[in-house]
């Protein structure tokens, strides 16, 4: 699998800050380079992943005057101060997380005398039920999908073929687009995917999104390669890779396109794949290995979010709930 690089590079708006925007000075910001490095090159995170730490990175040690100056103090004035703007309890515990992920790095690589971020307490998510795109609402997302593409138009077929393959497979966006032309194989309907940490996995895929791809393989792809594409399966309208922000944006609007449903992302797709899988009765380990998890935990998440569904139900409709 090729062309599949990621970077550090800093992006304009991804400051993560809550109020006025706090640059890193050089000395805070070339420290925080290097861990993005280390992230990325020795840790083989992805740069969706390298990117959000930066993010929160500088939402906590934006504006420091020097690096000697973070303490424990400080990590816990920034998130009151986020908090106190409104930031979600989820972000909250994310950024934290971050924050004592750098710390930890740094005391052990000894950019800092101690280890400021160890007694960093973050608030727990309160575990409210996520928004899950039901089983039918899934299929007839799919099934306008499918009439948009009835005219061949290269970027409905694309379309199609995508949300087939996010829904089919539960794999990520990042990983979706990474896919090359020959990571699938037709004969067995399994897509060779590459995921965090370059970690290479075999995913299963289902007679609609065989028929999805082979169409766009054949009638889409064709229509928006240049001389000079990369052999990416999904192409953007240039001929590049697909971006993963575009795909994103080719999710809402599938979302938008059905009323009552709620607005979800490839992500929420993925979450939907899981969790249909297990209310259909699939093994917790090999929903697992489908989505690519390095932990059961992980994916223990999907069945909490099936019982609290289940639950949902019964209260609603059981007379003695």
């Amino acid at each position: 699998m090729n062309e599949r690089a990621s970077s550090t590079g800093r992006g304009a708006g991804e400051t993560g800050a809550d109020s006025p925007e706090r640059a890193l000075v050089a000395e805070v910001g070339e420290v925080v380079d290097r861990f993005l490095r280390h992230l990325e090159l020795e840790r083989g995170r992805s740069a969706h992943t390298v990117r959000a730490y930066r993010s929160d990175l500088v939402g906590m040690l934006g504006g420091l005057p020097s690096l000697a100056a973070l303490d424990l103090a400080h990590l816990r004035r920034r998130l009151g101060e986020a908090h106190a703007a409104g930031t979600s309890r989820a972000t909250l515990a994310r950024r934290a997380a971050a924050v004592r992920t750098f710390t930890a790095w740094a005391a052990r690589n000894g950019v800092l005398a101690s280890d400021p971020g160890a007694r960093l307490s973050s608030p727990r998510s309160r575990g409210e039920l996520p928004e899950v795109l039901r089983a039918d609402q899934a299929a007839a997302v799919l099934d306008a999908a499918t009439s948009g593409a009835a005219e061949e138009h290269p970027e409905a077929l694309r379309d199609l073929a995508l949300l087939e393959v996010l829904y089919a497979t539960g794999i990520r966006v990042g990983e979706a687009c990474g896919l090359d032309v020959d990571d699938v194989d037709d004969e067995r309907r399994t897509l060779r995917v590459l995921g965090k940490g370059d970690k290479e996995r075999t995913v299963v895929f289902g007679v609609p999104a065989a028929d999805a791809l082979r169409r766009w393989r054949a009638l889409g792809r064709p229509a928006l390669a240049r001389p000079d594409s990369p052999p990416a399966l999904f192409l953007g309208v240039r001929g590049g890779r697909l971006d993963p922000r575009v795909a994103r944006t080719i999710v809402h609007r599938a979302m938008a396109a059905l009323p009552g449903a709620p607005d979800i992302g490839p992500h929420g797709f993925r979450h939907a794949a899981a969790t249909h899988l297990l209310e259909g009765g699939a093994d917790l380990r090999h929903v697992q290995e489908l989505l690519g998890h390095a932990t059961l935990s992980t994916t223990q998440l999907y069945t909490h979010v099936t019982v609290d569904r289940l639950k949902v139900v019964h209260d609603q409709a059981h007379p003695r709930a």
